[in-house]
């Protein structure tokens, strides 16, 4: 059976060879919306093949799929330099995705704009302010009673603009994205570093700061550093045990937290053939744990199939037809090369502390054993949006109900949270809830919760050393309940769902037994579960505001005394002058995340405030001068405070300052307050061994310098108590270092040389004093 493609083609020879000029069909001769819910937003895979032609010629060689797909959304593929790891993108972006904690802080940014409405297809998803304490039903109405003002603005604000908006309960945005909006060969920007989720439909979606969603919702095209590519070969068959969440686990322990930075991850492979497209949504939606700027999957019959599920087999058939443009060249070649044979995957289990610490659960009770891990199992946490598909859901219930045959409840306390409403209302409907329930498991709301955490643990008290196991994707220390001595482990959904049931980290399910309630001992079978509902979706409740036609009498909620809403004002631009005996705010030791910079938990509530979310500023960083957190010296009047006091201390009395931090400062979550705040705070400048990408970014689009050491070992040589003097801003330009001149307190300086990736749009960010008001200035001029 011929696709439209090869229909078209047939057709033109046809017509050529009678004699008839006529213009060949085009693929995007065929209209087809992205989405069921945006039945005028079409897909746009005639830019794409468009595109191509140009940069094929260009190039001369095999392109890989993400070179295809982002390629073709170019803004100006004749000119645009293309050179991976060094050039600078320019893109076209099809949609944009927000969740409510960074949504307020974009949507503010985009009512400075002064457009009247988004310019690309947008939806804000309301999931990370509902915080588990007791069950889904009740955490979600203390949620909508608590967070109204928020909801209140959001609701008005996407109203206003145009933009989609999904209301609490709603679930996840990133299984909302997979369910609804994402498609094979299209580019999303989102404004949550798991936004890659979506390459498991085969689209490059990438995690962003909030600036970044205001240009493309603004329209102005979306500036990345052209990826390099790493290439995961998949072969073998995954079954058993082996779960898709256990391809990026191993992918964690050999590339690391920093080993993806820089980089598309992309799997190809005989063995892609035995993933489901939800699983395949897992692996990539942990690749922002690689540091990874995206990850995805070629389209196969597996996607189809969920587009078909999902009510969009329109969009199957056209990906179909695209099929030559929706997979890697043959021969095209690779920055870095991994192979892993899933016939031969162990599941594993990483942590603690960090998602990049792999072990094979076989050897899981040894390394506990010597490491000191604490082996009993508090907590056991399955779903959040990296495993809460039908499928997981299934595969646990399946394991939960052989448990329950004999006789047997969990002995961890056992949470589940759905990823969806409508994967909540199926497994209801299936049964599988049920199940969990008998076994004695709480059902949290279709929300985040303890993934980023918004949990209100009770069981152990602060500082209590325990373990918790989850099938998230993150587990810093204190992520999951801002205790720093639990322990958190990830896993796949069997995993955890089975080490519920033994209580402990000493439990391996492929080969251990456990005691039934009539003294006899057994062994869990393997897994089984759907991938898709025999019976098709339930979409559950409609949790969806469409924006209304009329937008212009509709008024944005915002209370002026609000403390949880605060309009912005506008940066100051540099002043032109030479920063000079700048104080070290803090030298950072160690790891220091986004969750360090701007911590979430109670703080999600003041998303909407900078003011008030800026007390939270780099408290969780560790202060090398005394090993602790949050207590920092004041240069000026030599007493100790909070960092935020003392930063606003520096700012309030015309003083700039400047951070010292360590490798891949800022990973983790794209939280652009970790650089709006110290912006707001009077910092001018980072200085680290390494950035995190979006963290990086983020800094330099509110004005801030983000320099590297030319010389990593030059981290050692500054002390909390230098000066610090950067050299060269005014002759501020692309592949240029500056120098910091260090003075130490005795008076003798010494010059260490800072390197920095800024581009000439970049420069003119920071001498505006932020993207945005570059972007304000050049409307004004018309620009």
């Amino acid at each position: 059976m011929l696709n439209v493609t090869q229909k078209s083609r047939v057709l033109g020879g046809l017509l050529a060879r009678s004699g008839m000029a006529t213009a060949a069909p085009k693929i995007g001769d065929q209209k087809v919306p992205m989405s069921p819910l945006e039945p005028h937003n079409y897909i746009n895979y005639q830019r794409i093949e468009d595109n191509l032609v140009v940069v094929r010629n260009r190039l001369n060689r095999p392109l890989t799929l993400s070179e295809k797909i982002l390629y073709g959304h170019l803004d100006n593929p004749h000119e645009q330099d293309i050179v991976r790891g060094t050039s600078y993108l320019k893109l076209r972006p099809d949609r944009v995705a927000c969740q409510d904690a960074t949504a307020q802080m974009a949507i503010l940014q985009f009512m400075s704009s002064g457009m009247p409405t988004v310019a690309v297809p947008t939806t804000v998803h309301c999931d990370h302010l509902i915080e588990a304490q007791v069950g889904g039903e009740k955490d979600l109405a203390r949620a909508i009673a608590t967070n109204k003002e928020v909801y209140d603005f959001l609701a008005t604000a996407t109203a206003k603009y145009g933009i989609g908006f999904w209301r609490p309960g709603s679930g996840i945005i990133h299984q909302i994205i997979l369910e609804n909006y994402a498609f094979p060969g299209g580019l999303m920007i989102g404004t949550d570093s798991h936004t890659p989720n979506a390459g498991g439909l085969g689209m490059i979606a990438c995690g962003v700061g909030g600036a970044d969603a205001v240009d493309v919702m603004a329209d102005l095209p979306w500036e990345l550093k052209c990826p390099k590519v790493i290439g995961v070969n998949l072969t073998g068959k995954i079954s058993g045990w082996t779960a898709p969440k256990d391809v990026i686990l191993k992918v964690a322990g050999i590339l690391t937290v920093k080993g993806g930075t820089g980089a598309i991850v992309e799997y190809r492979g005989p063995g892609v053939e035995s993933l489901s497209c939800t699983g395949m949504a897992t692996i990539c939606n942990m690749g922002a744990e690689i540091g990874a700027t995206t990850s995805l999957f070629p389209f196969n019959h597996r996607m189809a199939d969920y587009l078909n599920a999902t009510k969009r087999g329109n969009i199957a058939e056209y990906a179909k037809a695209f099929e030559h443009n929706l997979k890697p060249d043959e021969g095209c070649e690779y920055d870095q090369v991994i192979d892993i044979n899933l016939s031969e995957l162990e599941p594993h289990i990483n942590g603690p502390f960090t998602p990049d610490l792999a072990t094979p659960i076989s050897k899981l009770k040894e390394v506990a054993k010597e490491n000191g891990w604490p082996e009993e199992i508090k907590v056991a946490l399955i779903g959040s949006c990296t495993n809460s598909s039908y499928e997981d859901m299934t595969r646990s219930s399946s394991i939960a109900r052989q448990a329950a045959e004999h006789g047997l409840s969990t002995k961890s306390k056992f949470t589940i949270t759905p990823g969806s409403e409508q994967v909540r209302a199926t497994i209801d409907r299936d049964g599988v809830i049920e199940t969990f329930h008998e076994v004695g498991g709480i059902v949290l709301a279709n929300a985040c919760g303890p993934c980023i955490g918004q949990w209100d643990r009770r069981d152990v008290k602060k500082g209590e050393k325990n373990t918790i196991v989850t099938s998230y994707n993150r587990n810093f220390t204190g992520r999951n309940d801002a205790n720093p001595a639990t322990h958190a482990f990830v896993a796949s959904p069997d995993l955890v769902t089975a080490m519920a049931f033994a209580g402990t980290l000493n439990f391996n399910p492929l080969t251990d037994t456990l005691t039934g309630s009539d003294g006899k001992e057994f062994k869990f079978t393997d897994p089984v579960g759907n991938e898709l509902p025999p019976k098709g979706y339930d979409p559950g409740q409609n949790t969806y505001q469409e924006p209304p036609q009329d937008r212009a009498s509709v008024q944005v909620a915002v209370d002026p005394n609000s403390d949880r809403l605060q309009l912005l004002k506008p940066f100051a631009p540099w002043d032109g002058k030479e920063p000079t005996d700048l104080p070290i705010l803090i030298k950072v030791q160690g790891k220091c995340t986004t969750d360090h910079i701007s911590a979430g938990g109670p703080w999600l509530k003041y998303r909407g405030h900078l003011q008030n979310i800026s007390q939270n500023c780099l408290i969780g960083a560790i202060n090398s001068a005394n090993g602790e957190a949050n207590n920092v010296k004041n240069e000026i009047t030599g007493e100790w405070g909070a960092v935020p006091t003392v930063a606003a201390y520096y700012r309030d009395n015309g003083i700039k300052w400047v951070v010292v931090g360590d490798s891949n400062y800022g990973e983790g979550s794209s939280r652009e307050h970790a650089a709006l705040e110290p912006r707001y705070l009077g910092g001018l400048a980072i200085l680290v061994r390494s950035f995190a990408r979006i963290h990086e970014t983020n800094l330099k689009k509110q004005g801030m310098l983000a320099l590297t050491f030319a010389d990593p070992a030059d981290y050692d040589k500054i002390t909390p108590d230098d000066r610090v003097t950067i050299k060269g801003l005014e002759s501020f330009a692309p592949g240029k270092n500056l120098t910091a001149v260090i003075k130490h307190p005795d008076g003798k300086t010494e010059d260490i040389e800072l390197a920095h990736s800024f581009n000439e749009g970049q420069i003119a960010w920071f001498k505006a004093g932020s993207a945005l008001n570059l972007m304000a200035k050049n409307k004004q001029e018309g620009k």
